[in-house]
Protein backbone atom coordinates (compact mmCIF):
# COMPACT_ATOMS: atom_id res chain seq x y z
CA UNK A 1 0.00 0.00 0.00
CA UNK A 2 2.86 2.39 0.87
CA UNK A 3 4.55 1.52 -2.43
CA UNK A 4 1.32 2.33 -4.32
CA UNK A 5 1.08 5.68 -2.54
CA UNK A 6 4.72 6.41 -3.40
CA UNK A 7 4.18 5.55 -7.08
CA UNK A 8 1.03 7.66 -7.18
CA UNK A 9 2.85 10.57 -5.56
CA UNK A 10 5.71 10.36 -8.06
CA UNK A 11 3.24 10.20 -10.97
CA UNK A 12 1.34 13.25 -9.73
CA UNK A 13 4.59 15.17 -9.21
CA UNK A 14 5.76 14.39 -12.76
CA UNK A 15 2.39 15.43 -14.18
CA UNK A 16 2.57 18.65 -12.16
CA UNK A 17 5.99 19.42 -13.67
CA UNK A 18 4.76 18.72 -17.21
CA UNK A 19 1.35 20.37 -16.85
CA UNK A 20 1.52 22.63 -13.79
CA UNK A 21 -1.71 23.57 -12.08
CA UNK A 22 -1.81 27.29 -11.37
CA UNK A 23 -4.34 29.37 -9.46
CA UNK A 24 -6.86 30.99 -11.81
CA UNK A 25 -6.66 34.20 -9.77
CA UNK A 26 -3.07 34.83 -8.64
CA UNK A 27 -1.11 32.32 -10.75
CA UNK A 28 0.62 30.48 -7.93
CA UNK A 29 1.34 26.80 -8.50
CA UNK A 30 0.94 25.93 -4.81
CA UNK A 31 -2.21 23.89 -5.27
CA UNK A 32 -3.18 20.35 -6.19
CA UNK A 33 -5.82 19.08 -8.62
CA UNK A 34 -8.79 19.23 -8.71
CA UNK A 35 -8.48 22.67 -7.05
CA UNK A 36 -8.40 25.60 -9.49
CA UNK A 37 -8.00 28.41 -6.96
CA UNK A 38 -5.44 28.50 -4.16
CA UNK A 39 -6.52 28.55 -0.53
CA UNK A 40 -5.45 32.18 -0.08
CA UNK A 41 -7.59 33.37 -3.01
CA UNK A 42 -10.53 31.14 -1.98
CA UNK A 43 -10.69 32.88 1.40
CA UNK A 44 -10.92 36.24 -0.39
CA UNK A 45 -13.89 35.36 -2.60
CA UNK A 46 -16.89 37.60 -1.78
CA UNK A 47 -19.08 35.09 0.06
CA UNK A 48 -22.69 36.24 0.60
CA UNK A 49 -23.85 33.82 3.30
CA UNK A 50 -27.36 34.05 1.77
CA UNK A 51 -27.95 30.30 2.04
CA UNK A 52 -28.39 30.72 5.81
CA UNK A 53 -30.46 33.91 5.70
CA UNK A 54 -34.22 33.91 5.32
CA UNK A 55 -35.59 36.83 3.27
CA UNK A 56 -32.14 37.48 1.82
CA UNK A 57 -31.76 39.79 -1.23
CA UNK A 58 -32.27 36.93 -3.72
CA UNK A 59 -35.50 35.82 -2.07
CA UNK A 60 -36.72 39.43 -1.91
CA UNK A 61 -35.94 39.81 -5.61
CA UNK A 62 -38.66 37.26 -6.42
CA UNK A 63 -41.30 38.43 -3.93
CA UNK A 64 -44.62 38.74 -5.76
CA UNK A 65 -43.14 37.09 -8.84
CA UNK A 66 -42.55 33.41 -7.96
CA UNK A 67 -43.69 31.33 -4.96
CA UNK A 68 -40.21 30.13 -4.01
CA UNK A 69 -39.32 27.94 -1.08
CA UNK A 70 -35.82 29.44 -0.83
CA UNK A 71 -33.22 31.24 -2.93
CA UNK A 72 -29.53 32.00 -2.64
CA UNK A 73 -26.40 33.10 -4.46
CA UNK A 74 -22.99 32.04 -3.21
CA UNK A 75 -20.92 35.11 -4.14
CA UNK A 76 -21.26 38.79 -4.97
CA UNK A 77 -20.44 39.84 -8.55
CA UNK A 78 -19.11 43.28 -9.49
CA UNK A 79 -17.47 44.56 -12.66
CA UNK A 80 -13.72 44.22 -12.66
CA UNK A 81 -13.82 41.81 -9.72
CA UNK A 82 -12.22 38.41 -9.23
CA UNK A 83 -15.62 36.77 -9.76
CA UNK A 84 -16.03 38.50 -13.12
CA UNK A 85 -12.61 37.22 -14.16
CA UNK A 86 -13.46 33.66 -13.06
CA UNK A 87 -16.82 33.66 -14.82
CA UNK A 88 -15.23 35.01 -18.01
CA UNK A 89 -12.62 32.25 -17.94
CA UNK A 90 -15.33 29.66 -17.35
CA UNK A 91 -17.96 30.77 -19.86
CA UNK A 92 -15.98 32.37 -22.67
CA UNK A 93 -12.57 30.68 -22.43
CA UNK A 94 -14.03 27.15 -22.28
CA UNK A 95 -12.55 26.50 -18.83
CA UNK A 96 -14.89 23.72 -17.80
CA UNK A 97 -12.59 22.48 -15.04
CA UNK A 98 -12.89 25.89 -13.41
CA UNK A 99 -16.69 25.66 -13.80
CA UNK A 100 -16.72 22.30 -12.04
CA UNK A 101 -14.61 23.76 -9.22
CA UNK A 102 -17.00 26.72 -8.83
CA UNK A 103 -19.87 24.23 -8.75
CA UNK A 104 -18.12 22.35 -5.94
CA UNK A 105 -17.90 25.59 -3.98
CA UNK A 106 -21.66 26.05 -4.47
CA UNK A 107 -22.14 22.46 -3.32
CA UNK A 108 -20.28 23.13 -0.05
CA UNK A 109 -22.49 26.16 0.63
CA UNK A 110 -25.70 24.28 -0.09
CA UNK A 111 -24.76 21.09 1.73
CA UNK A 112 -23.95 22.99 4.93
CA UNK A 113 -27.26 24.89 4.92
CA UNK A 114 -30.13 23.26 6.81
CA UNK A 115 -32.56 25.45 4.89
CA UNK A 116 -31.83 23.62 1.64
CA UNK A 117 -31.99 20.14 3.15
CA UNK A 118 -35.39 19.36 1.58
CA UNK A 119 -34.16 19.78 -2.02
CA UNK A 120 -34.73 16.63 -4.11
CA UNK A 121 -32.96 17.43 -7.38
CA UNK A 122 -30.94 19.99 -9.35
CA UNK A 123 -32.23 21.50 -12.59
CA UNK A 124 -29.76 23.51 -14.71
CA UNK A 125 -31.27 26.54 -16.43
CA UNK A 126 -31.66 25.34 -20.04
CA UNK A 127 -29.85 26.93 -22.96
CA UNK A 128 -31.43 26.86 -26.39
CA UNK A 129 -29.89 24.05 -28.46
CA UNK A 130 -28.39 26.52 -30.96
CA UNK A 131 -26.72 28.59 -28.23
CA UNK A 132 -25.41 25.45 -26.53
CA UNK A 133 -23.89 24.21 -29.79
CA UNK A 134 -22.17 27.57 -30.29
CA UNK A 135 -20.74 27.65 -26.76
CA UNK A 136 -20.09 23.91 -26.60
CA UNK A 137 -21.68 23.45 -23.17
CA UNK A 138 -24.34 24.74 -20.81
CA UNK A 139 -22.61 26.57 -17.96
CA UNK A 140 -25.49 25.83 -15.57
CA UNK A 141 -25.12 22.10 -16.32
CA UNK A 142 -21.39 22.24 -15.53
CA UNK A 143 -22.14 23.97 -12.22
CA UNK A 144 -24.69 21.24 -11.43
CA UNK A 145 -22.07 18.57 -12.08
CA UNK A 146 -19.73 20.27 -9.61
CA UNK A 147 -22.50 20.63 -7.02
CA UNK A 148 -23.42 16.96 -7.47
CA UNK A 149 -19.84 15.88 -6.66
CA UNK A 150 -20.19 17.45 -3.21
CA UNK A 151 -23.92 17.32 -2.54
CA UNK A 152 -25.30 14.08 -3.97
CA UNK A 153 -28.49 15.34 -5.58
CA UNK A 154 -29.63 14.01 -8.99
CA UNK A 155 -29.48 16.33 -12.00
CA UNK A 156 -32.66 16.64 -14.05
CA UNK A 157 -32.21 17.05 -17.81
CA UNK A 158 -34.93 17.50 -20.41
CA UNK A 159 -37.75 18.40 -18.04
CA UNK A 160 -37.83 22.02 -19.26
CA UNK A 161 -36.82 23.30 -22.70
CA UNK A 162 -35.88 26.74 -23.93
CA UNK A 163 -38.01 27.40 -27.00
CA UNK A 164 -35.93 30.07 -28.75
CA UNK A 165 -32.42 31.49 -28.82
CA UNK A 166 -33.14 34.91 -27.32
CA UNK A 167 -31.01 38.04 -27.47
CA UNK A 168 -28.43 38.65 -24.76
CA UNK A 169 -29.85 40.18 -21.57
CA UNK A 170 -26.64 42.06 -20.72
CA UNK A 171 -27.56 45.51 -22.09
CA UNK A 172 -31.31 45.36 -21.43
CA UNK A 173 -33.18 47.09 -18.62
CA UNK A 174 -35.50 45.25 -16.23
CA UNK A 175 -38.63 45.52 -18.42
CA UNK A 176 -36.76 44.60 -21.60
CA UNK A 177 -35.28 41.53 -19.89
CA UNK A 178 -38.72 40.39 -18.76
CA UNK A 179 -40.24 40.87 -22.24
CA UNK A 180 -37.28 39.09 -23.85
CA UNK A 181 -37.86 36.03 -21.65
CA UNK A 182 -41.67 35.92 -21.58
CA UNK A 183 -42.96 32.44 -22.53
CA UNK A 184 -39.50 31.28 -23.61
CA UNK A 185 -39.53 28.09 -21.51
CA UNK A 186 -41.71 25.01 -21.89
CA UNK A 187 -42.38 22.17 -19.47
CA UNK A 188 -41.48 19.12 -21.55
CA UNK A 189 -41.65 16.23 -19.07
CA UNK A 190 -43.81 16.90 -16.03
CA UNK A 191 -43.25 13.38 -14.70
CA UNK A 192 -39.59 14.15 -13.98
CA UNK A 193 -40.37 16.93 -11.53
CA UNK A 194 -43.94 16.35 -10.31
CA UNK A 195 -43.97 16.21 -6.53
CA UNK A 196 -40.29 17.22 -6.27
CA UNK A 197 -38.52 20.09 -4.57
CA UNK A 198 -36.49 21.36 -7.53
CA UNK A 199 -33.42 23.58 -7.16
CA UNK A 200 -32.99 25.69 -10.31
CA UNK A 201 -29.30 26.49 -10.96
CA UNK A 202 -27.69 29.32 -12.96
CA UNK A 203 -24.43 31.26 -12.94
CA UNK A 204 -25.57 34.85 -12.24
CA UNK A 205 -28.80 36.51 -11.15
CA UNK A 206 -29.33 40.23 -11.81
CA UNK A 207 -32.99 41.10 -12.36
CA UNK A 208 -34.11 37.45 -12.21
CA UNK A 209 -36.12 37.67 -15.45
CA UNK A 210 -34.69 34.49 -16.99
CA UNK A 211 -34.99 32.48 -13.79
CA UNK A 212 -38.55 33.75 -13.31
CA UNK A 213 -39.59 32.63 -16.79
CA UNK A 214 -38.06 29.18 -16.30
CA UNK A 215 -39.46 28.94 -12.78
CA UNK A 216 -42.99 29.52 -14.07
CA UNK A 217 -42.61 26.56 -16.44
CA UNK A 218 -41.32 24.36 -13.60
CA UNK A 219 -44.18 25.32 -11.28
CA UNK A 220 -46.75 24.42 -13.94
CA UNK A 221 -46.02 20.82 -12.92
CA UNK A 222 -48.34 19.57 -10.18
CA UNK A 223 -47.22 19.52 -6.54
CA UNK A 224 -43.77 20.86 -7.42
CA UNK A 225 -41.75 23.10 -5.08
CA UNK A 226 -39.13 25.47 -6.43
CA UNK A 227 -35.96 26.99 -5.02
CA UNK A 228 -33.17 28.88 -6.81
CA UNK A 229 -29.39 28.89 -6.36
CA UNK A 230 -26.88 30.83 -8.45
CA UNK A 231 -23.14 31.13 -8.25
CA UNK A 232 -23.24 34.95 -8.18
CA UNK A 233 -25.52 37.86 -7.42
CA UNK A 234 -25.12 41.07 -9.42
CA UNK A 235 -27.09 44.17 -8.53
CA UNK A 236 -26.59 45.37 -12.09
CA UNK A 237 -23.59 47.56 -11.36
Amino acid sequence: MNILKLITGIKESLLHLALPYVCEVCGTDILQPPHRICLSCCTQLPDTGFENRQDNPIERLFWGRLPLSMATASYYFTKGSVMQHLLHQFKYRDNRELGLFLGRLMGYHLMQSERFGTVDALLPLPLHAQRERMRGFNQARILCEGIHEIWNKPILDGAVLRKASTESQTRKNRLERWLNMENQFELKDSNKISGCHVLLIDDVVTTGATLEACGRAILSSSHTHLSIATLCFSSGN
